[in-house]
């Protein structure tokens, strides 16, 4: 005999059989209170399994955003650690720069040097003992002066790179942090929804092939894109360069404007914007990093006293060193390397220093204009621009 949907038959109703073999919280209530096979039943379709199904999707998307916070949290403190371990790599110009001779040394270096100097100036008879006690005596205070004041030029300049270092790294921890971040969100949601299509009891497997087969023809047609966000990311881990640093990528040469995962955005010194594909740098200089080397190549008349050139190089360098205006950027002073290239008009002479990121060309432009003063003042005439 075929039985009604409300038990309408002649057998008694039971609570198994009106709310099934697993009754819920709700039909059985209904069922403790009614005893009504037909109010149980409806309890059980129309209320207490939508209520049971929509519990389970709010536990599962509640468990995904905890794990979301969770893994969050881990990644910003992985990010920070790596920079901090990273940070010191950085900063190896004006930390190296700074640890010279000792203090004592130096403030006797300058002494002795201003000794020189006053004495130089006078005749060439030997002073008194006590004229001398007093030269000297000057001569280590102003060392002391000068030394107290370079000092505090030194502690300026290793403030300001350790602040541009700080900011860098705070620029690559953001891009990094973030890169995971919505990478982790992605996953942990992609499994909360394959989760909650299984408790909707929707058949997985054709789902999965399909996506897979998706995501293999998306694969070929987007390699290019794939690759420019590998190599962006890529990037970024390695720290390869940033927004404000002057790289080279083939004929774009310039200033780093915009960096993305898929693009590099560089304005040249014409104000020409290139927009560079990441997936298309295979080589790439940079100048902004740790610090950078002015290079000065000078020629000079071939007949010129190359000794005398090269006192008078010293000079203008040992003056632009001691400027505290362009002290706070050198971070070694200028060296003399001589004799670059040798025709038969003129002499090349090179001269190097070693710069903060970015402030070599101004330094090279200094110096020359100094070399120029300093050469017409000795009386070395200029070499003809068709030399």
């Amino acid at each position: 005999m075929q039985l009604s949907v409300f038990g309408a038959d002649n057998e008694p109703a039971t609570l198994l059989g009106s709310c099934g073999p697993r009754p819920g919280v709700a039909c059985r209530l209904i069922w403790d209170l009614t005893h009504d096979s037909r109010a149980a039943t409806l309890t059980n379709e129309y209320l207490a399994g939508p209520l049971n199904l929509v519990l389970r999707v709010l536990f599962v998307v509640l468990l995904a955003l905890f794990c979301q916070a969770l893994v969050h949290r881990l990644i910003n403190r992985l990010t920070e650690r790596a920079a901090l371990s990273l940070l010191p790599q950085f900063r190896n110009g004006m930390t190296g720069a700074l640890r010279g001779v000792p203090a004592r040394a130096t403030a006797r270096r300058l002494g002795l040097g201003r000794l020189r100097r006053m004495r130089g100036g006078a005749t060439d008879s030997p002073p008194s003992p006590e004229l001398a006690d007093s030269q000297a005596a000057q001569a280590a205070a102003a060392g002391r002066s000068e030394l107290t004041t370079q000092g505090a030029v030194d502690g300026a300049a290793a403030q300001a790179e350790a602040a541009l270092v700080d900011e860098r790294r705070k620029q690559r921890v953001r891009a990094l942090g973030a890169i995971l971040r919505s990478g982790a969100s992605v996953t942990i949601f992609a499994i909360a929804g394959f989760v909650i299509l299984g408790d909707l009891s929707i058949n997985l497997a054709p789902l999965l092939a399909s996506a897979g087969v998706v995501g293999v023809a998306v694969g070929f047609g987007a390699q290019s894109l794939v690759r420019d966000y590998l190599a962006g990311i890529f990037m970024l881990v390695e720290d390869q360069y940033g927004v404000g640093d002057a790289i080279t990528v083939g004929e774009a040469s310039g200033t780093v404007e915009n960096v993305t995962l898929r693009i590099t955005r560089v304005r040249d010194v014409n104000g020409v914007v290139w927009h560079i594909r990441n997936g298309a740098i295979e080589t790439v200089g940079n100048e902004s990093q740790g610090w950078a080397r002015a290079v000065i190549d000078f020629p000079v008349p071939y007949e010129a006293d190359l000794s005398t050139i090269m006192t008078l190089l010293t000079e203008v360098g040992d003056g632009l060193w001691h400027d505290p205006a362009w002290r706070s950027v050198m971070l070694e002073a200028p060296e003399v390397w001589g004799a670059q290239a040798i025709s038969g008009t003129k002499v090349v002479m090179r001269m190097v220093v070693k710069t903060a990121p970015l402030r070599q060309w101004g330094v090279e432009r200094e110096l020359r204009a100094r070399l120029k003063t300093a050469l017409y003042a000795a009386g070395i005439p200029p070499v003809a621009a068709a030399d």
